[in-house]
């Protein structure tokens, strides 16, 4: 028992040793190790740590992104003359707050100038903005990214998606790559690019907080949710991916006013592409009409609809209206329009407004639980007010 014991110990000191001769080599001759390994044909390790570096592909710095983007983007000068009336206060505090003040002497006029961004489209000028931006302007000047000044003549505006569009007179002008609208995720980091508070080029970065996000009821425009910091000055500026190719147009923040902190909206670039061609061609966007409003279909326990009901119910028909000839009814549970699925009242608005006026198409669906299934001729769509958000 004794001799054997003794012998462990004998083996456990010349391993001991052969750990600490190998640990000395090691540091005198780094890679002697990976050199043996190589002669005898035997794989080197691999570590947690570099197969987890290997699956990242996000870059250290979106500078290269910025670099390409960046130039596109301008800053945009909008001045208008404001008529104002001087006032004469109360004295009296309760007087004041009942009736503000007397007007005092004549209205004077003063020149208002507001700030904004745009985006370089076209190398014939056109530059995308927002219409809030530019609205009752009467001199609009843009400032490139190379410090030229250009004077600018405004194509058409849009109201419902609050787009606009210029035109300016200059050579070389960077117009900016469009990327796929199809490809964009949730998650996605974005940049946004613009002119926050008269700062000029300034640079934020976020992620895609949500897509096809609905502002209103009323109207067939969705939105990118980012958290990327959008601040007034920003709107019309560029909201584009890491490659810096445009995925939007920074339309509009909820503030704190609304207790709400990074919750920015853009315009999808698709969106905004269509809006862009039509405003080229006629100055003005035509859409689609069926005269008739409607909401989420209700579930209820005895309706005999599946947990998952899908379609968009009439809450409302406009008296002589498409929907209104086509004998569509309040109630009515609409189903399918033309070839496609109706998933929600945003998507009925989507195709609807997408269609030209005076193009016929089947509506099916469903009346007191009863299949039916009707023809309309859609007119154009009446103008719209915007959805009113903080900026």
């Amino acid at each position: 028992m004794k001799h054997a014991a003794g012998t462990l110990a004998f083996i456990a000191r010349f391993v001991v040793l052969g750990l600490a001769v190998a640990f000395v080599i090691s540091l005198i001759w780094p890679g002697v190790g990976d050199r043996l390994r190589s002669r005898f044909g035997l794989a080197a390790p691999t570590t947690t740590a570099a197969t987890s570096i290997s699956r990242t592909s996000d870059p250290v710095s979106y500078a290269d992104a910025v670099a390409r983007a960046a130039p596109s983007v301008v800053n945009i000068y909008a001045n208008k003359l404001v008529t104002e009336q001087a006032l004469r206060m109360y004295s009296d505090p309760v007087l004041q707050r009942l009736f503000g003040g007397q007007p005092a002497g004549p209205a004077y006029k003063r020149r208002e100038q507001s700030l904004g961004s745009g985006v370089i489209v076209s190398s014939q000028g056109y530059v995308l903005t927002n219409n809030h931006v530019i609205a009752n302007a009467d001199d609009i000047q843009v400032l490139l990214y190379d410090g030229r000044v250009a004077k600018a003549k405004l194509i058409g505006a849009d109201m419902e998606t609050d787009l606009a569009v210029l035109k300016i007179e200059a050579n070389n002008l960077p117009v900016i790559s469009i990327a796929d609208q199809r490809a964009i995720r949730t998650g996605d980091v974005v940049l946004a690019i613009g002119n926050p508070l008269g700062l000029n080029q300034t640079v934020t970065m976020g992620i895609v907080s949500a897509i096809g996000r609905q502002l209103s009821s009323s109207s067939p425009e969705d939105f990118i949710q980012t958290d990327a910091a959008i601040n007034p000055g920003n709107s019309g500026g560029a909201l584009v991916n890491a490659a810096g190719e445009l995925i939007g147009i920074n339309t509009s923040l909820i503030g704190k006013a609304a207790n709400a902190e990074g919750i920015g909206f853009a315009i999808p670039v698709g969106n905004a592409k269509k809006v862009l061609d039509q405003l080229i061609e006629s100055g003005h966007v035509v859409r689609g009409w069926m005269g008739a409003d409607y909401t989420f279909v209700p579930i209820a326990a005895d309706s005999g609809l599946p947990a998952a009901a899908r379609g968009a119910q009439v809450t409302d028909v406009y008296p002589g209206g498409p929907a209104a000839q086509a004998g569509i009814q309040i109630h009515d549970i609409l189903l399918r329009i033309g070839p496609d699925d109706i998933v929600a009242p945003a998507d009925l608005r989507r195709h609807e407004a997408a269609l030209k006026p005076g193009s016929k198409i089947e509506i099916s669906g469903l009346r007191n639980g009863s299949p039916f299934r009707t023809q309309v001729t859609l007119t154009e769509r009446p103008p719209q007010t915007p959805t009113a958000l903080v900026d």
